[in-house]
């Protein structure tokens, strides 16, 4: 994944302590429990969910909620939704802070993910994301007319779709400007006429005694280190989920005007 590097580095966080370490074991070993131990259940599932209803998935989206709303509890981690996810066909587009967006998104709706074919390789979230479904896409051009189609066949199949167009994670504390290249998906002459896309904002608050944007992941962090850092946590902060009156598709000239007003939802919603 790119992620957003046009910022100071984050600022160096104390050392881990012996009880730090305890919480990341005991915390990580729950987390890993409970979401590896859903993967188990979730393909067996699959099995007997794919031959009955191929592409539609009525039950298995249900153990991926209840792993994410699981991993907040795990983490001591403050989870609140206000507004409601759209019941109209279409696309979820929301502003990308952190590994901890897919838990936080997942745990309010069935949705399904976005993401580059990169994604796909990583190890353990790569199997994660095939397991639930997520659309995986090149970025390239000459690809554009396929990606259409898949996107058209998941959205009738009863699909919500999510990306980030930030194209990137950041500190949290920001909305970068919007990609519009996935949002002309969605101005096909059949998809215009039934889609809506529905704007979703993300706010992190920061535990105490930590700086802002503790929840960020960007530039340089790895993976392992930002896990590590917020399962250590003596104390967790909060993630609110806002969701937006949906916008109709066919009320936009074009891909521009409507990611240019889903990102001024979004950022409108934003501290300060």
């Amino acid at each position: 994944m790119t992620r957003w590097s046009d910022a100071p580095p984050p600022p160096e966080e104390p050392p881990i302590t012996p009880l730090g370490w305890l919480r990341v074991g005991l915390r990580g070993g729950a987390l890993a429990f409970v979401t590896f131990g859903c993967l188990i259940l979730l393909l067996l599932t699959r099995l007997i969910e794919w031959p009955l209803c191929g592409v539609r998935r009525p039950v298995t989206p249900y153990i991926t909620r209840f792993v994410c709303r699981t991993a907040f509890r795990i983490l001591g981690m403050g989870h609140t939704t206000v507004g409601r996810p759209m019941e109209h066909h279409g696309a979820v587009v929301a502003n990308h802070a952190s590994w901890l967006d897919i838990f936080a998104l997942n745990a309010c709706d069935r949705i399904y993910f976005v993401a580059k074919a990169e994604v796909a390789r990583w190890p353990a979230i790569g199997w994660l994301a095939r397991a639930n479904g997520t659309v995986f896409i090149n970025r390239d051009r000459g690809e554009a007319k396929k990606q259409k189609e898949m996107f058209e066949a998941r959205l009738d199949a009863g699909h919500r779709l999510l990306f980030f167009p930030e194209g990137t994670s950041t500190d949290g504390l920001r909305v970068l400007p919007f990609k519009t290249t996935l949002f002309a998906a969605f101005f096909t002459p059949h998809l215009r006429e039934t889609c809506a896309i529905q704007p979703v904002t993300l706010i992190y608050t920061s535990p105490e005694s930590h700086p802002p944007g503790f929840y960020g992941w960007w530039g340089e962090m790895s993976f392992g280190g930002h896990l590590i850092k917020t399962l250590a946590s003596a104390r967790q902060g909060s993630v609110e989920v806002i969701f937006h009156d949906p916008l109709p598709v066919a009320d936009f000239a074009d891909r521009k005007a409507l990611a240019r007003q889903a990102e001024e939802r979004v950022r409108g919603a934003m501290p300060g």
